[in-house]
């Protein structure tokens, strides 16, 4: 009966499976693995330690929303105008919309890169691609949606396997993962930075939470969603360490210096194999199409649930017109200017990932008054020590953005 039990959870768990592995699997984006690759290619192992903080502090925050969209069936758009007012939520979603539109430039710029290494030009994969996320969303109800998803999840694996091919030092990398290293060197404190930050943004927490809502979880099914949400914290950052192993191992190994995750595939070829450097770029590509369909679809939702316009993917057209619209013309944009031939793309995901940082503490502080709100969350509010955490995350990362901001004026 005990195995029958356990059977039981399990394949509840796979049922519930898709809305945190979804939402953090993104979070490897073009600027995320950007962010990874440098950091391993300049500076080795020493910053896998962060990966442990950035964990523990991304399953807090997703488990936060998750929790209530659980619990009261709406997004966090909902709540925030519920509660806070117009004013506050045109605040924020103006400033959602401008970080979450750099983001989507910076992931279909990802798109082309990884395309670029296969001598596809950016002309045929950008708007092929575009078209193809698109009308994936478009068509598709959430559940084939979600499917779709869950396997770009999948590719990112295309990582591990180029860990291992760069036959890394594992006991030195173990090590740094467990036993802290500072170094006072700026460059060094901007890269600690860049991957705490570009591990929590603010589309995260409205994503998850919309996506909770769409699939029907509610509080009898949370326990089995709260699993979900903590393991896809660990397998986002666990996709992460490979990416700084990779590149430790060979590119900082020999000195070769990157910019982008791009430069870092091209560079891992003549080091560690044609095949390492084609299963890096199948990885980049996959990460950046999942995140450019996410980041779109988060964008329309916020949006649409702030000013209680229609929003869903099992909707169809005419009953979500401005959910759609503001979704095919997020694409449209962010895939034109991709095309622009001198765009500066390191400067707009450094930008991208500013404005996400300077957002994400107005955003914590909305989610940590809202499930604290027994009005709202009833007998499922924050414990004391789960308030420990989350005040000691917005803290954190208001101290971290300030230095960034003013790191980067200097």
């Amino acid at each position: 009966m005990k195995t029958l039990t356990g059977w039981r959870k399990f394949w509840l768990f796979l049922a519930i499976l898709g809305p945190g592995i979804i939402t953090a699997a993104a979070d490897n984006d073009a600027g995320g693995i950007t962010t990874y690759s440098v950091a391993g290619a300049h500076f080795g192992y020493t910053l896998l330690w962060v990966l442990l903080i950035t964990t523990f502090c991304l399953a807090v925050v997703q488990e936060i929303c998750a929790r209530m969209g659980a619990v009261t069936g709406k997004g966090l758009s909902d709540l925030i105008r519920e509660n806070f007012g117009l004013r506050w939520t045109f605040f924020a979603m103006t400033v959602l919309l401008v970080a979450n539109l750099f983001t989507l430039i910076a992931d279909f710029a990802g798109i082309a890169a990884a395309m670029e290494i296969f001598g596809i030009a950016k002309w045929w994969s950008i708007p092929v691609m575009a078209v193809i996320i698109w009308y994936t969303v478009l068509r598709g109800s959430y559940k084939v949606v979600e499917r779709i998803f869950l396997v770009f999840c999948v590719v990112q694996f295309a990582y591990v396997i180029s860990g291992f091919m760069a036959h890394p030092d594992w006991g030195l990398a173990l090590r740094h993962t467990f036993v802290p290293s500072f170094q006072l060197d700026p460059r060094y404190l901007l890269v600690v930075i860049g991957v705490i930050g570009t591990t929590i943004t603010p589309w995260m927490q409205f994503y998850i939470q919309s996506s909770v809502r769409d699939k029907g979880i509610n509080v009898r099914q949370y326990k089995y969603e709260r699993a979900e949400v903590l393991f896809g914290a660990f397998f986002t950052d666990f996709i992460s360490f490979f990416i700084i192993v990779a590149c430790a191992a060979t590119l900082y190994k020999l000195g070769v210096q990157v910019e982008t995750a791009k430069d870092a595939a091209l560079a891992l070829g003549p080091i560690a194999g044609v095949f390492a450097e084609h299963i890096f770029a199948i990885g980049l590509f996959g990460a950046s199409t999942l995140t450019a369909s996410i980041v779109s679809l988060s964008s329309a939702y916020a949006i649409c649930e702030a000013f209680g316009w229609e929003s869903g993917i099992n909707k169809h057209f005419r009953e979500a017109p401005v959910f759609y619209g503001l979704y095919t013309i997020l694409i449209a944009v962010a895939a034109i200017v991709v095309m622009f031939p001198k765009l500066p793309l390191i400067f707009v995901m450094l930008v991208s990932q500013e404005v996400n940082g300077i957002l994400l503490p107005f955003i914590l502080i909305f989610m940590i008054s809202l499930v604290n709100n027994k009005r709202i969350m009833g007998q499922h509010v924050n414990s004391h020590f789960y308030n420990v955490i989350a005040w000691f995350t917005v803290i954190a990362l208001v101290v971290l953005t300030a230095i960034l901001v003013i790191a980067t004026i200097l």
